[in-house]
């Protein structure tokens, strides 16, 4: 059997989620917080074959196999391990190293690296509780950290001196050159010589995702400090974009936290939610990356991202949506969860306790819903070109999704949101247009035969709603697609017109009876009838009608789509409106009904000249 680093194979499962592996070759279903499916090695009817993703193994009750997603391949594909390795490093997008020498030499020197850090948080474990650790005991009292959680997270104390973890592995007869590797002394520029990086700061130690110490995070305990936090340097064994901090007890902790992993902002966050029984983790200074959203990803389809309430909160939301939208899809998505302004998760906890966080999480958004409150809180709703500039940045973020399912679902659920808004600022507009109307004046006139026939119409059956109606129909027989794209849309369509109506109905009768036809199939079964034929004729040729794009046989899919999909909303946004307009005619005073009916028409009212 080949040899691999154990670093490369732990970085190898860590980067793919076993059930995503295994998903490729069983068919498996969510069941808890399991995956399960009929066994591939033996036939069965009742499913004995589970995958679970915490423990990234598979168990097969069937046959009595079980192991990680290696074990899996060559189990189930017959693959030699060197070529399940291979398959999986493809899948992840690793290179496999080669067991030469070198590689040999390296593993080595990072084993060494990683003892050298392990004893390190042991100097200041002990410097915590010794009496130079008193600034860092105040602050962790003040904190309301007590010892039990400082011993649980491994807090330590990094004395006020210059060199003195530096004597202390020095006296161990550690080299300094090894400490510079491991990120624990820095160099002066002026004379080369080395010092502790880390002095009088409260030390936060940072694993790996098996648990071993890799750097260290330092609190300032001086006002006077350059850095309130400061990180170890990058390193052969740490790597901060991918690593979360707390990530280890966080997966422990997911057991009895309904499978939800929270992402703060800083240590003392992740702290006092881990602290409080949430599963907590955080970057380390920075944005997530792609690879930490990877991570968490691993653990849970749907992590919920805390921030604050304030501008700086909505910031670091804009910048987790950026990274993360590319890779968003039905099974991979985020929560948001806003604090009160002004308060981290720890100042909530304190005050608030356990509950107070709940209540949060529970108004927690999902990314269609943080994505457009972000828009509104950026561009406003007040204008038409306010509303313009909302509905270009959706369109925006929109595009950058992969995923062509989920990028159709966002795009058409911001489309129902901004007709939404449209038809709020439309009713809104016509009711200022009412109220100024009836300001100062005296109206006698009761509603007319000839007002209430047009009313009645809603708006819809006029010239102007027979124009808008011929484009959905003209344009569904210029481009049948349309209909497998919006089925839902198309069945509801009620027309006014009579003889457009009777167009449209014989149109969907062929779409259902014969999906696959084109414009030209269409119109030849149309051609059968000589009425169709004409309203249709009549309609295409239509000089209004025409000079809607997406009626025409020469334009883009993509536009055809979009304009036949605004043009539905429109159409069915006058109907509504419409309806609205004769029951308030009908339940009117007499002088309400005339005002009414002229206001949703359109037309002046009596004795002024507009």
């Amino acid at each position: 059997m080949a040899s691999y680093p154990p670093d490369f194979l732990d970085e190898l499962k860590s980067r793919l989620r076993a059930s995503d592996v295994i998903g490729r070759h069983v068919p498996i279903k969510k069941a808890g917080r399991e995956w399960r499916g009929l066994s591939p090695f033996n036939k069965e009817r009742t499913p004995s074959f589970y995958v679970n993703d915490d423990k990234q193994a598979f168990f097969d009750f069937s046959s009595g196999q079980s192991g990680d997603v290696i074990k899996f391949l060559m189990a189930f594909q017959n693959k030699t391990f060197p070529e399940a390795v291979e398959e999986l490093a493809s899948l992840a997008g690793m290179e496999v190293p080669r067991s030469t020498p070198q590689e040999v030499k390296r593993a080595s020197e990072q084993d060494v690296l990683r003892k050298v850090l392990a004893d390190a948080q042991d100097f200041f474990r002990k410097a915590l509780l010794a009496p130079e650790g008193q600034d860092a005991r105040d602050y962790l009292r003040r904190r309301g950290v007590g010892q039990q959680a400082a011993e649980r997270f491994g807090l330590g104390y990094a004395p006020n001196d210059w060199e003195a973890l530096k004597r202390f592995f020095l006296g161990r007869g550690v080299e300094e050159k090894v400490l510079l590797r491991a990120g624990l002394l820095k160099v002066r520029e002026q004379d080369a010589s080395t010092y502790d990086g880390f002095r009088h700061r409260l030390m936060f130690p940072i694993h790996d995702h098996r648990g071993r110490v890799i750097a260290f995070g330092g609190r300032a305990l001086s006002s006077e400090a350059k850095a309130k936090y400061l990180n170890s340097p990058e390193t052969e064994v740490f790597h901060k974009g991918r690593v979360l901090y707390n990530l280890t007890r966080a997966r422990e902790r997911m057991r009895g936290a309904d499978g939800q992993i929270l992402v703060c902002e800083g240590y003392m966050d992740a702290l006092a939610l881990d602290s409080a029984g949430f599963a907590a983790v955080a970057p380390l200074g920075t944005a997530l990356t792609e690879e930490q959203l990877r991570l968490l990803w691993r653990l849970t389809p749907a992590p919920v991202l805390c921030f604050d309430g304030d501008r700086a909160g909505r910031a670091a939301a804009e910048r987790a949506l950026e990274r993360a939208l590319p890779e968003l899809s039905a099974s991979q998505s985020l929560r948001f969860a806003f604090l009160p302004e002004g308060q981290d998760p720890d100042d909530l906890l304190r005050k608030g306790g356990k509950r107070s966080m709940q209540e949060i999480l529970q108004a927690k958004a999902d990314a269609e819903e943080t994505i457009w409150q972000l828009a509104l809180a950026r561009h406003g709703t007040g204008t038409a070109e306010q509303l313009a500039s909302v509905e270009t940045e959706l369109k925006a973020r929109t595009n950058a999704v992969k995923d062509e399912t989920f990028r159709q679902a966002l795009f058409r659920a911001f489309k129902d949101r901004i007709y939404n808004l449209r038809g709020e600022q439309f009713a809104a507009r016509r009711q200022r247009q009412k109220t100024e109307r009836l300001r100062g004046r005296h109206v006698h006139a009761r509603l007319s035969p000839e007002l209430r026939s047009r009313l009645g119409q809603g708006g819809s059956g006029g010239p102007a709603g027979s124009i808008r109606e011929a484009r959905l129909v003209i344009s569904l027989i210029h481009h049948p697609h349309l209909f497998s794209r919006f089925e839902d849309e198309a069945m509801s369509c009620e027309f006014q017109d009579g003889s457009l109506a009777r167009l449209w109905s014989q149109v969907i009768h062929h779409l259902v009876e014969s999906p696959d036809l084109d414009s030209e199939g269409l119109r030849s079964q149309l051609s059968g009838c000589s009425e169709l034929q004409t309203i249709y004729e009549r309609w295409s040729r239509d000089r209004t009608v025409k000079t809607s794009e997406f009626v025409r046989h020469d334009v883009a899919r993509e536009v055809v789509e979009d304009e036949w999909y605004d043009a539905y909303t429109i159409n069915q946004r006058q109907k509504h409106l419409a309806e609205q307009a004769i029951q308030a005619a009908e339940t009117s005073s007499p002088n309400e009904r005339r005002v009414s009916t002229l206001v949703k028409l359109g037309a002046p009212m009596p004795g002024r000249t507009e």
